[in-house]
């Protein structure tokens, strides 16, 4: 699944690192999301939206298979 995490992240201008803390979600996860990888639970695509004041539709990009 593609998603606008790093072009927000790089945006906002924090790091992996300062995200990851702020999620509760090692730095790992967050190079995984970014690199398409790994697909967020429902919770973290929430707290994602929350931290960037956006819908989950707005950040993770659905295809269809």
């Amino acid at each position: 699944m593609k998603t606008r995490i790093q072009e927000l992240r790089k945006q906002s201008r924090i790091t992996q690192e300062e995200l990851a803390d702020a999620l509760g979600v090692t730095r790992q996860t967050i190079i995984s999301l970014e690199n398409g990888k790994y697909n967020a639970s429902l919770q973290l695509a929430h707290k994602i939206a929350v931290y960037f004041h956006m819908n989950i539709e707005e950040i993770f990009l659905f295809e269809e298979e």
